[in-house]
C-alpha cells in the first residue's frame, strides 16, 4: 500500500495550481477539462518521495483524498468493511485502473487504486489530438468557461 495521490478539492483550479507550482521543485505533468471539471496534477522533483497533487475543482475546497494504490482494491476492500469501513463508493472507473472509495468510523475517507495503467494521464496529456488537455496559451485557460456535461452521455 504505497500513497500515490493527494486528491485536492479547489473553488479555483488554475489559481491553486500556481499557488502549488511555487513549492520547490513542483511541475505540472498534466492538466485536462472534461466532463465538466477542471484537474490538474502537481509533482515534485524528488519523484517517489511525495505524493502527487491533484487539484480538482469538482471536489469540495479543502478536502483532501488520499488515494493508495494496492495490489487489489476489491479484496482489501471487503477486508476493511469487516473492519468497520464503510465503503462510500466504487469500483469506479479511472484512467489508470479501478478505484474504490472508503469511510472510517469517525468520516475519514480514503481511496484504494488498482493501478494497471500508470502513464495513462501523461500519454494522453502528450497527444496534441487530446482537446481535452490543457497546455500553456492554450486559449480554454483557467478563465474561459468550459463546456457543461451532457446529462445523457456525460460528454461535452
Amino acid at each position: 500500500m504505497q500513497l500515490r495521490y493527494l486528491y485536492v478539492g479547489s473553488s479555483e483550479t488554475a489559481r491553486d495550481l500556481m499557488a502549488w507550482l511555487a513549492l520547490e521543485g513542483a511541475s505540472m505533468p498534466w492538466r485536462f477539462q472534461h466532463f465538466g471539471a477542471d484537474v490538474a496534477a502537481v509533482s515534485f522533483a524528488a519523484e517517489g518521495s511525495h505524493p502527487a497533487i491533484l487539484l480538482a475543482d469538482h471536489r469540495p475546497p479543502g478536502s483532501i483524498l488520499p488515494i493508495y494504490a494496492v495490489d487489489d482494491p476489491e479484496q482489501l476492500s471487503e477486508h476493511l468493511a469487516s473492519s468497520g469501513w464503510e465503503v462510500v463508493a466504487g469500483p469506479l472507473g479511472t484512467p489508470e485502473g479501478p478505484a474504490t472509495v472508503l469511510r472510517d468510523p469517525s468520516g475519514t475517507e480514503i481511496a484504494l487504486l488498482q493501478v494497471e495503467r500508470p502513464s495513462a494521464m501523461e500519454i494522453a496529456y502528450g497527444d496534441p489530438a487530446n482537446q481535452h488537455a490543457v497546455r500553456g496559451g492554450d486559449a480554454r485557460g483557467a478563465d474561459a468557461p468550459r463546456p457543461a456535461p451532457n446529462p445523457h452521455t456525460g460528454t461535452t
